[in-house]
């Protein structure tokens, strides 16, 4: 446990939380990291060559340029400078165990948002608008977060989608070239939406405050009207948005979260409190217990166990998830009834060819049917802190 009369070894270990909080030396990102997202960080870490890739790549990228961006036209904390966020990062740092502490910028901006970039080492910066909407302790689960992907190796891959990005509005007008770096950065996104799962995690461990992480989930999506909040009520939007509707909206669904790189609000609430709370799963217990696995175990990780393991999670995922699409590939995967009726039934809310299967439909979902021509933000990069 940490507590306030601590001296920790390792670069920037001064600072410890006002409060105690456990400690987990040597623990390897593995403990919190998502499936999807834990199986994609082991195939790279194990790819021959992967590190030459990069380095190679690091020229192209301007992360000189964003350094010494954030150097000269942002506030660079410190013991001088907003020294009550140097504290949170020094100790989300010691909690985390991650040596050498990532320089941190506050940038003045109103958007509240946070993230963490760069190639050689990370940079984390948050906003103003960020630090003046969230107290100490839903702050502190922020500056986890992010130091969580600092730890991860997270900000070599956000910076790569930055630039392949910002590349695939550049050469828009080819339209091969547009096509095939629009197809990486969609499997980018979808990698990283899971990642932020897994900073939410960090997150939860660096402050060890499960209502602190809700209500700074639900203060990104409402505002500083915590008074007018209830995070029950917040964590029900969840249930309604995933059990909601009828196969249309499950595919309007998917439109609107593809081209962002970060899961929605109430999922991201939703998702870490079923990480940390629910009886089936007591992943974070173990960890907060001291059972986790150790950095120095990484080398021995298997990507095909990590595959495995990614995978099952996926078909966990469609087994227990109550959305429409998600409960018909479920059915037709066990063989489920007529396929042709069941999709005529969910797109059209009647019950056709339901008969055969034996299973009645209602229509279900009608009033949840938003205007179909409704699309999503573009991106959320300029949404809260990696939402």
């Amino acid at each position: 446990m940490t507590d306030d009369n601590h001296r920790g070894g390792g670069e920037g270990h001064e600072r410890v939380p006002s409060r105690q909080r456990r400690r987990f030396p040597g623990i390897s990102s593995r403990a919190y990291e998502h499936p999807a997202d834990r199986s994609a960080l082991v195939a790279l870490r194990r790819l021959t060559g992967f590190d030459t890739v990069f380095k190679a790549l690091s020229g192209l990228l301007p992360e000189r340029s964003l350094r010494l961006l954030f150097l000269s036209d942002s506030v660079r904390v410190s013991d001088a400078q907003f020294a009550h966020l140097n504290t949170m990062l020094r100790d989300a740092c010691y909690i985390l165990d991650l040596e050498k502490v990532p320089p941190m910028y506050v940038n003045q901006d109103p958007n509240p948002n946070a993230m963490c970039i760069g190639l050689d080492e990370p940079i984390i910066v948050v906003t103003t608008g960020l630090v003046e909407l969230l107290d100490e302790e839903e702050m502190r689960a922020v500056v986890g977060h992010e130091v969580g992907h600092a730890l991860s190796g997270h900000s070599v891959y956000r910076t790569i989608l930055l630039f392949l990005t910002n590349l695939a509005l550049k050469v828009a007008w080819i339209p091969l070239g547009n096509v095939a770096i629009m197809a990486i950065v969609t499997a980018l996104r979808e990698w990283f939406r899971k990642s932020e799962l897994s900073a939410d995690r960090a997150g939860l461990l660096v402050g060890q405050d499960l209502q602190a992480s809700m209500r700074g989930l639900m203060k990104l999506a409402g505002g500083n009207h915590l008074h007018e909040m209830n995070v029950d009520a917040f964590l029900e939007q969840a249930e309604e948005y995933e059990a909601g509707g009828d196969l249309r909206d499950s595919v309007l669904k998917i439109l609107n979260v593809l081209p962002r790189t970060h899961p929605f609000a109430t999922v991201r609430a939703a998702e870490l409190k079923k990480w940390a709370d629910s009886p089936a799963a007591r992943d974070y217990q173990r960890i907060m217990d001291g059972h986790y696995p150790r950095r120095d175990e990484d080398k021995d990780t298997s990507v095909s166990d990590s595959f495995r393991q990614s995978a099952s999670s996926y078909a966990d995922d469609v087994r227990s998830s109550k959305d429409p699409l998600m409960k018909l590939v479920n059915d037709i995967a066990g063989g489920a009834g007529d396929l042709g009726g069941k999709l005529r039934g969910k797109f059209t809310g009647q019950g056709g060819g339901q008969g055969r299967s034996g299973q009645g439909q209602s229509g279900q979902g009608q009033s949840g049917q938003g205007p179909s021509g409704q699309n999503g933000p573009d991106d959320d990069d300029s949404t809260p802190y990696d939402k």
